[in-house]
């Protein structure tokens, strides 16, 4: 298999085409899927069947996240797992992240985080 490799200017290329929506597929392999990620002005997402990483590309804002809200920029990790209620907030208008979904429907077994959250 060849190298896979997929810039963030493609990947918003990918959004703006008359097909796109917020959100785009952009690679799969076994249960993994990454997928760039742009609401406009509100995020209408609901709890997703599976686990569910956030790496922020461009923009900030906050994140709710089961009750809590945390401010994120560029370069952050948000997880989210299965079910579990999440949506962006108040975010800037070049907000961009990339989302990787992964695992099997119902979210994976906690084994809980290797270094404290901030």
């Amino acid at each position: 298999m060849s190298v896979f490799k997929i810039g963030f200017s493609e990947a918003i290329q990918n959004l703006f085409t008359p097909q796109a929506k917020s959100s785009v597929s952009l690679f799969r392999h076994g249960t993994l899927e990454v997928k760039m990620y742009a609401p406009r002005k509100q995020d209408p997402q609901t709890p997703h069947t599976r686990d569910e990483v956030y790496i922020v590309a461009q923009g900030s804002g906050t994140y709710f996240y089961a009750g809590e809200r945390q401010p994120f920029s560029p370069g952050d990790f948000l997880f989210a797992p299965a079910g579990v209620e999440h949506r962006f907030e108040n975010f800037s208008d070049d907000f961009f992240v990339w989302v990787l979904f992964y695992g099997p429907e119902g979210g994976e077994k906690d084994s809980g985080p290797l270094v404290s959250a901030s």
